[in-house]
């Protein structure tokens, strides 16, 4: 693998301002996106991918193609292109780090921003190892752009050695993932495939074979505005009536803060508005989707009890689908998660099976019908300016992919 050209991509790309952004009405929500999937585009089409394109909504496809006899399954590789809108992506400056030498990193944009080895335990096995940051004034993009850095050296790689026997690959890039929106114009049909990886997961040789199951409670309180010096008897406060109903949800239990594992949770995470009326946003998570119901519930009956407080006041509650454990849909392609197992046991290593407090675009793409576990793409502490990525491991994913496409390309079905 090409360990510089790699590098280089990765710093070009982090440098693109894709922060995906949750008012916009389009989609994707933020013209960075449509700009980093024209680049990409180009690069693809330069190194030789003739059907690359991208469409009105800024998703990329294309095929690497099959250099094997006979037919294999087609095997697809996704990443998404936006960053986390929980910490600005605007102006990121990486910095490299070559031979980690151990010990604390402080970020030089902000020094008392610090990646301590406290808090990440697999820091100090990296020793000697290549490490990139941002300068702790932003994150760093690695979620997702890690992932779309080893999936295009991946494609160069296979088209510059074409006597590496190997299935077709579809490319697939998303736009919006981080919303919740990756796959909403996108449908499996068009990336045609029999499984799809997305390259979206923390560290290295790890699969990701269970997600959250995930609905978002949409909360409108509805109060009665009117000047304070008359408000007596007459004004209802709705920015009272949402603190009163935050306060009726469960703290100790149910939130992220206490749980941990397979614990599900309850996550009020966006409010706004005024007097009037105010509008909070809640995370509903579990991996039994059955429990979903159960939050929803707790969400009505803080609701109602809010209203009681509160004569005169009106609650309106939402509850809105968003994505369902990939597990239910893996166990229909049993191949999708051994093969993965097979090909990093060719390289000499082991795989470990994991679970995602959260969701990827695999969620969704397994629901619709396309198995698509999670691989590692060396990024850690995500959507944070603390967040840093790993070159050594980027490369060993890449090596990884290569030898799934091996691994698929001897499938004769």
């Amino acid at each position: 693998m090409n360990r510089e050209r790699l590098l280089e991509r990765f710093l070009r790309y982090v440098q693109i301002d894709t922060t995906a952004r949750p008012d916009a009405e389009g989609y994707p929500s933020s013209p960075g996106q449509m700009e980093f999937g024209r680049l990409l585009l180009g690069e693809l089409q330069a190194m030789g991918v003739a059907d690359a394109s991208q469409n009105q909504h800024g998703i990329v496809l294309g095929t690497v193609p099959c250099t094997v006899k006979g037919q294999s399954p087609v095997v697809a590789l996704c990443s998404h292109l936006d960053t986390s809108p929980e910490t600005s992506g605007a102006g990121i400056r990486p910095q490299v780090i070559e031979n980690y030498p151990g010990g604390d990193i402080v970020l030089p944009g902000d020094p008392s921003r610090v990646i301590r080895t406290a808090d990440n335990p697999g820091l100090e096995a990296l020793r000697g190892r290549t490490l990139i940051t941002s300068d702790g004034t932003t994150l760093l993009g690695a979620d997702d752009k890690a992932g779309v850095a080893i999936i295009m050296e991946t494609a160069a790689w296979l088209l510059e050695h074409p006597e590496i026997a190997h299935c077709p690959l579809r490319i697939c890039f998303t736009c919006d993932e981080e919303l919740g929106h990756g796959v909403d114009k996108l449908d499996p049909k068009e990336i045609g495939a029999t499984v799809c990886y997305t390259l979206d997961g923390h560290g290295s040789n790890e699969i990701d074979v269970e997600t959250f199951s995930a609905d978002q409670a949409v909360v409108k309180f509805q109060g009665v505005n009117i000047h304070p010096s008359i408000a007596k008897g007459r004004m209802v406060n709705a920015i009272r009536m949402a603190g009163d109903f935050i306060a009726r949800l469960p703290r100790d239990v149910l939130s992220p803060e206490s749980t941990e594992g397979r614990e599900g949770f309850m996550h009020p995470y966006d409010l706004a508005g005024g007097v009037g009326e105010m509008k909070l946003k809640i995370l509903l998570r579990d991996f039994d989707a059955a429990q979903l119901s159960d939050r929803a519930d707790r969400v009505h009956q803080a609701a109602a009890a809010t209203m009681q407080e509160f004569p005169g006041s009106k609650i309106d509650v939402t509850i809105e689908r968003q994505y369902r454990n990939m597990a239910e849909g893996l166990i229909k392609e049993p191949r999708a998660v051994a093969y993965a197992e097979e090909a990093l046991r060719r390289l000499g290593r082991t795989a470990k099976r994991t679970i995602v407090r959260g969701g990827t675009d695999g969620s969704r793409l397994t629901e619709l019908g396309l198995p698509t576990p999670n691989l590692s793409c060396g990024d850690h502490n995500p959507h944070s300016p603390l967040e840093w990525a790993c070159l050594d491991e980027m490369i060993e994913t890449a090596e990884w992919l290569v030898a799934l496409a091996e691994v698929w390309g001897e499938d004769k079905g």
